[in-house]
């Protein structure tokens, strides 16, 4: 399947790259009334076409192949409208019905016109969300009935979403797009609004323009595109609140598009001319290079023996070696500081070459970690910045009793052994509850004011049901900004007289900034400053955030660029939007790093280098800030491994941190070997 995909994908290149100046060629051509375009999970493309004008039963689905030409896939279909595929399922909307499909072309009657509430006009298109819940659009007929949006179940059954009767203004009801997973996107081809209508029919308009509208599609990356049947031009919206920006016209009919297999154009039927075209996902004034960087990883410290760690239990079990963090002391003294999730922190000489790690702290009678919740442990680990002078370093962790509870606390070195720590030096500074065993947090990093910052996750479980992401009285779901070297109140650290809600009513003085999930890794920029943090979605979408103080970043009504939830909301004045995210058909779970800053690889110089940890995928982003956007985000390649973290020695050289069974878990990037080698 990923054979198809490629060769799919270098025959779009070819055939946009071929007319630089003029409109893009068309992938297929030949097909009758082409409608709709969907791909599926193998990477395979489908294209609707609704056969003759009046003739019921002549409509078909047909797939393209690696050179793009169309094929039939499944027949006897009336006027086939939208279509949209779920794993394994390919679903169609016709005049009156919703079909299911097969991966062998069979196609069978999900929901028949008797199924549905009130007959529907003229089914126009479809959307399902990753639970296989079915939602289909009525057009009505422009008076009295405006249309509809239909919920199917999974055994066919079929009830109201939202009556378009009851949404203000609406003409005639056209394409519809989820926007979270509870809200939609739908465009009124009359009028040529484009809203944003919740699902119990709350609704607002988000823009206008598009008369004609005929279709609605994501990029991986959160861009919204827009066709319009009767004006020929595919429109693109780059950010949520952003004026749309014609990106292609001239096409007679454009009909309803898709993000191809490659991720890269956006597929559109003309209806008129019987083509699929593909347009780049480039949207003038937010163009942003995605070329591959030529780089390779490789074992950081191939000799490296973990002192303690023998890799098997006692029985006689694997036991994996779980590195969480890398760090230095910023003393001088090049050695890298790693800490491990069962808890012990181990010290070496920053040089390739290093053969075995010294125990610098080992607390794991203290923390808690277990397999079965591993999310929990030692989370955190960072270095006053005057620890050359003071012995100081700190420490986030989950402790054994009372569960669910973690703890920052600060520690020294011993007097007597720089590589070696005094446990028995803890203090701690601050406890945090938490109700789930999961969404701990755990970063913690000194800015360049000397305070210390502190990350923690919404408390845990799904759809943060405490509500802590937005409420100010708890730690929870926030960054706190902690004084180390002085104390208030009776406390073991002091509270910044310019936080943000300092002296705010109920409202914790620690905090900083909020409306964070799960943030996993944050980190300062140097030179400039500024605190990046990723923060893992949830259902749909994953995000990048550069934090800034009193910032509301979203959580819980807000997902990446798209409302979370019944009680989700657009964008807002109060919410401060990510500046990037990406869907769950890129990764499911993103892994913070830290902006590049070394000397051995230029090329990545001021990237934001980050990952994610199911798909294994690596990315360096780059943030211009002139522009306020994102300019690159160019792929490093996939690793065979999940991706714990990212960390940094005392040169600003990064490494990649990776579970183990084998010791080799700390990588790095390099040039690409020389041919021949």
């Amino acid at each position: 399947m990923r054979r198809f995909m490629t060769l799919l994908g270098v025959f779009i290149c070819a055939s946009v790259a071929s007319a630089k100046d003029q409109p893009p060629k068309p992938v297929t051509t030949g097909l009758k009334n082409p409608e709709s375009v969907a791909v599926g999970d193998d990477g395979r493309v489908y294209v609707s076409e609704a056969g003759a004008p009046g003739t019921d039963g002549d409509g078909r689905i047909l797939v393209l192949d690696k050179q793009g030409n169309a094929a039939p896939f499944a027949t006897g279909f009336d006027d086939p409208k939208g279509i949209v595929t779920l794993q394994k399922w390919l679903f169609v909307a016709d005049k009156k019905r919703v079909w299911r499909v097969d991966e062998k072309g069979q196609a069978k009657v999900l929901a028949a016109k008797e199924a549905f509430p009130r007959e529907p006009v003229l089914l126009s298109d479809i959307a399902v969300d990753p639970q296989g819940i079915v939602y289909v659009s009525d057009t009505g007929d422009g008076k009295d009935n405006p249309g509809a949006i239909f919920r199917i179940d999974h055994k066919g059954g079929v009830t109201f979403q939202v009556d378009g009767r009851k949404i203000p203004g609406l003409k005639r009801l056209g394409k519809i797009l989820l926007d979270g997973g509870s809200h939609f996107l739908l465009i009124d081809s009359e009028t040529g609004d484009l809203l944003r209508v919740r699902m119990d029919g709350v609704t607002e308009k988000v823009a206008e323009g598009f008369v004609g509208g005929d279709g609605l599609a994501w990029d991986a990356i959160g861009q919204l595109f827009i066709t319009s049947r009767t004006q020929g031009k595919v429109w693109g919206i780059a950010r949520p609140g952003q004026k749309p920006v014609v990106v292609a016209s001239d096409f007679k009919a454009a009909a309803d598009p898709c993000l191809d297999p490659t991720g890269q154009f956006i597929l559109v039927p003309d209806t008129q001319t019987g083509t699929l075209t593909a347009i780049p996902t480039v949207i003038p004034g937010n163009e942003v290079d995605v070329s591959p960087l030529p780089l390779q990883t490789t074992a950081a410290f191939p000799k490296l023996k973990w002192t303690g760690w023998e890799g098997f239990s006692p029985d006689g079990k694997l036991v994996e070696l779980r590195p969480l963090y890398l760090t230095h002391a910023g003393d001088g003294s090049n050695r890298n500081f790693v800490a491990i999730q069962q808890g012990v922190v181990h010290v070496f000489p920053n040089d390739p070459k290093a053969e075995k790690t010294k125990v610098f702290l080992d607390i794991r009678k203290k923390v808690f970690y277990a397999d079965q919740e591993n999310e929990q442990g030692l989370l955190g680990l960072a270095f006053h910045p005057n620890y050359k002078k003071n012995g100081e370093f700190f420490a986030f962790y989950t402790v054994r009793e009372p569960r669910l509870t973690n703890v920052i606390s600060r520690f020294r070195v011993s007097p007597d052994d720089p590589d070696r720590a005094d446990p028995d030096s803890e203090e701690e500074l601050l406890r945090i509850s938490h109700a789930f065993w999961n969404h701990d947090g755990g970063t913690i990093c000194f800015g360049p004011d000397g305070y210390l910052y502190i990350a923690v996750g919404d408390g845990g479980a799904a759809n943060d049901p405490h509500k802590n992401g937005q409420n100010l009285k708890t730690h929870l779901g926030k960054i706190l900004r902690l004084d180390v070297n002085r104390r208030d109140g009776g406390k073991k650290y002091g509270i910044p007289a310019d936080n943000p809600f300092v002296g705010t009513k109920d409202a914790a003085p620690e905090n900083w900034a909020y409306g964070l999930r799960n943030p996993w890794r944050m980190a300062f920029d140097r030179p400039t400053g500024r605190l990046w943090l990723a923060d893992v979605g949830q259902n749909l979408y994953e995000e990048i955030n550069i934090v800034t103080k009193g910032g509301n970043y979203g959580w819980n009504v807000r997902e990446g660029f798209h409302p979370f939830g019944m009680e989700g909301v657009g964008p807002r004045k109060d919410l401060t939007e990510p500046i990037w995210e990406y869907n769950h058909d890129v990764g499911k779970s993103i892994t913070g790093g830290l902006v590049y800053r070394g000397k051995e690889l230029p090329q990545l110089e001021g990237h934001y280098l980050y990952g994610d940890y199911v798909s294994t995928l690596m990315w360096a982003l780059k943030y211009d800030d002139t522009k306020k956007r994102v300019v690159a985000n160019r792929p490093l390649g996939r690793l065979n491994r999940s991706i714990f973290s990212f960390g940094e020695d005392e040169q600003g050289e990064v490494y990649i941190l990776t579970p183990t069974v084998s010791g080799d878990g700390i990588l790095r990037f390099a040039p690409p070997a020389a041919k021949g080698n």
